[in-house]
């Protein structure tokens, strides 16, 4: 079975919540950014990946806001499922932006990074990677591997939302970045059952297709 949730943000305690037991042996979790556990390659952090390693089922995770690009962008990478991932353990693997996954007969694509809304804060300190922002480059890749597939997939996960749900979502869709636009091309031109993000930090359903996960286990089929 395929699993979405949202920003896990390197808390362990996530993962005693009840929303997981749902998890069993072979399954996949798809967490939607700001994955978080590869961060400072501190002992905690350390013993917390074991916590993960330990688990039955596959953890696969896009990039978010809140990530060490230094760090994620050394792992090995390796093809899995038919796309590019970032290799961390044998059950831990990051899915990489612009790929598209074939997983239990369902195409999924998947396209991390966005804007931080602590920027200011955080680059003052070196905790911000400008890398956290998607490039011209990865956006025109994502495209041509969307055409190969007939600009058709049953799922997308992403970590930003599309700029277009701002108004449903209460919230602000912080600063706008090319990301954006490219979102909403994917709307009209890209047929898709739907589509997961996180970095709202709200569950919520945006009819029809657009889903906004943060503490839910979510099954996606």
């Amino acid at each position: 079975m395929i699993y979405v949730t949202g920003d896990t943000h390197g808390e362990i305690e996530r993962f005693k919540d009840p929303e997981f037991k749902q998890l069993r042996k072979g399954d996949l979790l798809i967490v939607c950014g700001d994955f978080g556990f590869i961060w400072d390659g501190s002992k905690r952090e350390k013993n917390n990946l074991k916590k993960l390693m330990a688990k039955d089922y596959t953890i696969a995770f896009i990039d978010g806001c809140h990530e060490n690009f230094d760090i994620l962008e050394h792992m090995p990478e390796r093809e899995w499922n038919g796309g590019k991932i970032h290799y961390i353990a044998d059950n831990i693997i990051h899915l990489m932006r612009g790929q598209i996954y074939m997983i239990e007969g369902k195409k999924i694509f998947t396209f991390g990074g966005g804007h931080s809304q602590d920027y200011d804060f955080r680059r003052s300190g070196d905790k911000w990677w400008a890398r956290e922002q998607p490039t011209h480059e990865e956006i025109l890749q994502a495209l041509e591997n969307l055409k190969n597939c007939g600009n058709k997939v049953d799922y997308i996960i992403t970590h930003e939302p599309p700029a277009s749900l701002k108004d449903c979502l209460g919230v602000d869709v912080f600063q706008r970045i090319e990301a954006h636009a490219f979102f909403e091309e994917i709307i009209r031109t890209v047929t898709y059952e739907k589509w997961f993000f996180g970095k709202c930090h709200v569950d919520k359903h945006i009819p029809i297709k657009f889903y906004g996960v943060f503490n839910n286990v979510t099954l996606l089929k």
